[in-house]
């Protein structure tokens, strides 16, 4: 008997787990993956500089000049209104970079239209991960530098709430006349798709697992 249970210590697995979890992938209810893992099927990197912005291991790889890489895909025909949208982050020292939404693709600069989320831990701008850029900004960052953390933006009728690792870092509401429209008269609540941004040159920063789940 004794030597029975010792053979199946042996060969018994301590724990199984799937390709998918091994890579840091979920399957959730109502959520519709965005990024294959292995391509950038589905999405346009502007003219800008493309090169800034690869697929490698099964993330997206931002690394490089400044670059935004727009989801032009078939889900909800890539004009989102209402949604949850989920990613994986892992940015490296110094890295600026950010998720828009309610945006559309432009061939260069910084896109006008639409709202960014920051992903920023440790870069010298003060607005950090977890904050709607220049609208409702966060500090300290909620997350560090060499690690994955969960990024979710939910925008639902005039609001937005993102969460870093499961905790509320930024919620607004947005009004008539808001004080930010000055600057920045593009950040407007309407519908859009998403993008991924290289902000510049000494800025990497890693994504992975991007679902999103649309709301009516």
């Amino acid at each position: 008997m004794r030597r029975f249970l010792l053979i199946t210590m042996l060969v018994a697995p301590l724990a199984v787990i799937s390709a998918d979890e091994a890579k840091g992938k979920k399957s959730e209810k109502g959520f519709i993956s965005l990024f294959d893992g292995k391509s950038l099927n589905g999405w346009k990197v502007n003219k800008e500089n493309p090169k800034s912005i690869t697929v490698k291991d099964g993330n997206i790889v931002i690394d490089g000049p400044r670059a935004h890489l727009f989801y032009a895909g078939d889900v909800e025909n890539h004009n989102f209104k209402n949604f949850v949208l989920r990613a994986q982050v892992k940015t490296f020292p110094k890295a600026n970079s950010g998720i828009y939404f309610h945006t559309k693709y432009e061939d260069s600069g910084w896109p006008y239209a639409g709202f960014e989320a920051q992903v920023n831990n440790t870069h010298g701008d003060p607005k950090k991960s977890g904050g709607l850029y220049a609208v409702k900004d966060v500090n300290p960052a909620p997350a560090k530098d060499g690690e994955w953390f969960d990024y979710e933006i939910r925008v639902k009728g005039k609001k937005v709430n993102i969460k870093i690792n499961g905790k509320v870092t930024s919620s607004w509401t947005e009004v008539p006349n808001a004080p930010h429209l000055k600057s920045m008269p593009g950040r407007k609540l309407g519908s859009g798709t998403f993008a991924l941004q290289a902000h510049d040159p000494k800025s990497v920063v890693h994504y992975r697992n991007i679902r999103v789940k649309p709301l009516k």
